[in-house]
């Protein structure tokens, strides 16, 4: 980037005649690896710079044409839209609309599985332009450089580029959101409610048949364009208000949990009685992290403590900014405390006596204090 930026304007313009003589041919992706929750690792892909600005430059284009199309439902990767807007329009409608079940679905690694061939046919019914099209079709064909060696890519968009988000969504939209609105309109009994996010999908559903019959109905509809359900995150749940007094006019427990963007979500009371959904930080997601930052400490452990303190403040203000909604903040504390003991210990290692008292820790955290948990999510009730 700083050799780029040199000679800034030069390359630019340079970039910019060969993108439209056709003489801009996109370099492979490298692949590289990061760890996922179940275990498995998830593939990203980082992109050649010139690559980067072009892809930039495109989505930037498309997003304008495709926000006119995409549904309300939709939230992943739009702009003024986040994680926490999906949360909150799910949170909104359970607790308003006619929710008894929940379809909790994943589709199963999603931007492998994305048909190259399916993909461009979409894009051609709103993108006229045929320069934009083999553009995205040079990406979507330039392959993955992976230790030192190219290799040919015929489906999957990589996860890191520019332009992927916007692509998946693209793919989703046909695939997904129009044939969910179209069926919940026609072919539901009873009320139907969607929060997508990229690949995570939460449906409310007023009955359980309807559930049944959309998740089969799904599986099929994924399955003609190369996609399959991830069995082990999918799953139909009673969940929501009524649910919650019929169980507990019966004598049950309360209904059953389900997870969705790194949340646990659960059926509760306020003081006064009322149903609420809460929120609190994904268990696997909590512990995850947690192993992260110990790696991390280790490989920061001979570093001064000032340099420590300054990264750890920075972990712990991004967990709360994430995660500080509202009932969740008895998981926020136990995180920090985590942290401060895994901090402790790493300290003790540093030291010839193999340990640390808590005296001096204490002295320590009153020199380098760590921020406090904060709930961000603003009361709206």
């Amino acid at each position: 980037m700083e050799e780029y930026e040199q000679a800034l304007e030069r390359n630019l313009q340079h970039l910019h005649e060969r993108v439209h003589s056709g003489q801009y041919w996109p370099k492979p992706v490298r692949r590289t690896y990061i760890p996922k929750g179940d275990g498995g690792r998830r593939p990203l892909g980082i992109p050649a710079l010139e690559d980067k600005i072009v892809q930039g430059a495109v989505a930037e284009v498309l997003n304008a044409v495709y926000e006119a199309d995409f549904l309300g439902f939709s939230h992943g990767f739009r702009p003024r839209r986040s994680p926490h807007s999906a949360l909150a329009a799910l949170e909104r409608a359970v607790m308003t609309q006619r929710v008894n079940w929940v379809l909790d679905l994943d589709i199963r690694t999603f931007f492998d599985s994305v048909d190259h061939g399916w993909l461009v046919r979409m894009l051609g019914h709103r993108i006229a332009d045929p320069r934009v099209l083999r553009l995205i079709e040079r990406w979507l064909k330039a392959g993955i450089l992976e230790s030192g060696r190219w290799e040919p890519v015929e489906v999957g968009t990589p996860q890191g580029s520019g332009i992927s988000p916007l692509l998946a969504n693209v793919f989703l939209h046909y695939v997904v959101d129009l044939w969910v609105h179209h069926w919940r309109r026609h072919q539901a009994a009873g009320q139907i409610i969607v929060c997508r996010y990229a690949d995570d999908l939460a449906i409310g559903c007023q009955q359980e048949e309807d559930g049944k019959q959309l998740l089969a109905a799904l599986r099929d509809r994924l399955k003609q364009f190369g996609l399959a359900v991830h069995e082990g995150k999918t799953r139909l749940i009673e969940f929501g208000r009524f649910a919650a007094e019929r169980r507990a006019a019966a004598g049950q427990r309360r209904p059953e949990t389900f997870n969705f963007l790194g949340f646990t979500h659960y059926c509760s009371k306020t003081r006064n009685g009322k149903f609420v959904v809460k929120r609190k930080t994904q268990a696997k997601r909590l512990v995850r992290k947690l192993k992260a930052i110990r790696e991390d400490m280790l490989d920061r452990m001979h570093t001064p403590v000032r340099e420590q303190h300054r990264w750890l403040r920075q972990v712990l203000r991004g967990h709360y900014q994430y995660y500080g909604v509202i009932f969740n903040y008895r998981a926020l504390r136990m995180f920090k405390d985590c942290v401060v003991r895994l901090r402790r210990k790493m300290l003790g290692k540093r030291s010839q006596k193999g340990h640390v008292t808590w005296a001096s820790f204490n002295r320590l955290l009153t020199a380098f204090p760590l921020p406090e948990p904060v709930i961000q999510q603003a009361w709206h009730r």
